[in-house]
């Protein structure tokens, strides 16, 4: 008897393999081929049962996913699509628009009023651009052009982002105190106010 295979043909003492076509499916009116399909069909979905099982375990054991072959919020992105996420992630739109402006000075104002003013900041909260001029005679042109301006900087970057442009005359030599100076003076402040 120790050579012999029980009668269902299986092999003395081992368990029937699971996935495998039986005696049972054998009637259910299988022929050969269709009986090898079936059974590499359930081979194949213990393979992967086995496989994610295992996959599942890497992953815990080293502390979580890994970066693979497909993509996902890992990875590494160009530089102008990260900027872009990290704007938009913490609501920078407005001031990265007006900086923008800043960078394009010169094509929003025209170059001759560029060569004398330039932007100096931006108040956010208070939507006011602060603009440097090099001259009063500057100064008192580009306060004549503000609203004209302020609405051409509105169209390019949404209504209401610049209610006021506050223009700045020309900044005086620091003061310096020294040992001749007249009681009662301001020094360059006389001239510049």
């Amino acid at each position: 008897m120790s050579g012999q295979l029980p009668a269902d043909g299986r092999g003395a003492g081992k368990p029937p393999v699971s996935g495998a076509p039986d005696a049972d499916t054998a009637g259910d009116g299988l022929s050969g081929v269709d009986l090898a399909r079936v059974a590499l069909r359930a081979a194949k979905e213990q393979a992967r049962a086995r496989g994610a099982a295992t996959q599942q375990k890497k992953q815990a054991r080293r502390g979580g996913l890994r970066s693979g072959a497909r993509a996902d919020g890992r990875d590494p992105l160009p530089l102008g699509a990260a900027i872009s996420r990290l704007i938009t992630e913490r609501g920078w739109e407005a001031p990265a628009a007006v900086g923008g402006v800043m960078g394009r000075w010169p094509q929003i104002v025209g170059d001759d009023v560029a060569q004398h003013c330039e932007p100096a900041k931006y108040d956010e909260e208070e939507c006011v651009l602060t603009v440097q001029c090099d001259s009063t005679a500057w100064a008192t042109q580009l306060r004549l052009l503000a609203p004209t301006l302020v609405a051409r900087l509105n169209s390019d970057l949404g209504h209401g982002t610049v209610k006021l442009i506050k223009v700045l005359g020309p900044m005086g030599p620091p003061r310096t105190y020294g040992r001749l100076r007249a009681p009662g003076s301001k020094g360059p402040g006389d001239t510049y106010g």
